[in-house]
């Protein structure tokens, strides 16, 4: 282990954080796969992140940030240096006025879209069964069924590798599909400002209830699993060209093309990093061949 994880992982106890050594990712993806993190620290509050950031750099320890480890692979070698997850005053939602709410980064979209729900707000029941943390999805600007976070999206707040507080707002956002500045900017999203309309109850759970039954009815939620592999192909879907070109089933070691959707890859018990990404490397070089598209993961790699 690399002395600068140890001395990471110090500060981190002094602070009050919950820190431990060689902790198996498998235990914090929804993949449940990943060999382990040199250092895993939860982080409750700015001002101790501030302070393990300027220690990550002065001592040139290397960290990743994960947040419910929904739409991440990680190596079965596990991750060098420190694994920094958003806890305690990072799951706070807040209303700044009726219509307006800020959300922390650690905060689960399910927590989210039930504030929204129990205060009769519309705008965010397309994210209503999407897994992970609100800092993922406005790093990803996830999306589905028409909607993306981008349509909400007010303002982020961040932190920098200097352990300064920062705030991007509208278009410098650079909000697209499944990407945002922070894709490149090597910034740590905090939280979140939305913006959200007043809709009638009734009508918003109507159609929470329509996305999480469509979700069941076409997604393998019963398998681990880290949600659609690959970004969807300009005038087509992934799951469909994967699916004519006969790859439904298609196993290597314990990773499985979904029967049920061929957008998923799946773990049907002890699946390695290494499986998946074979899997992933035969599903683009058959599509490339027999179709001629060209599939770009969606998934990140860790």
């Amino acid at each position: 282990m690399d002395n600068s994880a140890i001395t990471i992982y110090n500060l981190a106890e002094i602070l009050g954080c919950e820190a431990k050594l060689n902790e198996p990712m498998k235990k914090h993806t929804t993949f449940r796969i990943g060999g382990e993190a040199e250092a895993y620290i939860k982080v409750s509050n700015l001002s101790r992140l501030s302070a393990i950031l300027k220690e990550c750099k002065s001592t040139g320890a290397e960290y990743t940030l994960i947040g419910k480890g929904s739409n991440v692979l990680v190596d079965d070698n596990g991750i060098k240096g420190a694994v920094i997850k958003l806890d305690g005053e990072f799951n706070n939602i807040t209303f700044l006025d009726d219509t307006t709410i800020y959300c922390g980064a650690g905060a689960t979209l399910a927590s989210l879209c039930k504030v929204a729900l129990n205060n009769n707000l519309t705008g965010l029941e397309f994210a209503w069964g999407i897994p992970g943390s609100v800092g993922g999805a406005v790093y990803m600007n996830a999306g589905a069924y028409g909607g993306e976070m981008k349509d909400v999206i007010v303002s982020v707040n961040h932190m920098t590798r200097n352990g300064a507080i920062g705030r991007i707002e509208g278009e410098d956002l650079k909000l697209g599909y499944r990407t945002s500045v922070y894709r490149s900017n090597d910034c740590i999203i905090t939280g979140v400002t939305l913006k959200l309309k007043k809709g009638l109850k009734n009508d918003i759970q109507a159609k929470m209830d329509d996305y999480i039954g469509r979700r069941a009815s076409k997604q393998p939620l019963e398998f681990p699993s880290a949600g659609s592999v690959f970004k969807r192909p300009e005038g087509a879907f992934a799951g469909s060209l994967i699916e004519q070109c006969g790859l439904k089933g298609k196993k290597i070691g314990g990773a499985e093309v979904s029967e049920k959707h061929a957008g998923f890859i799946i773990n049907k018990g002890n699946a390695t990093a290494d499986d998946v990404k074979k899997l992933i490397k035969e599903i683009q070089n058959t599509v490339k061949s027999e179709i001629g598209y060209d599939l770009e993961c969606e998934l990140i790699m860790l």
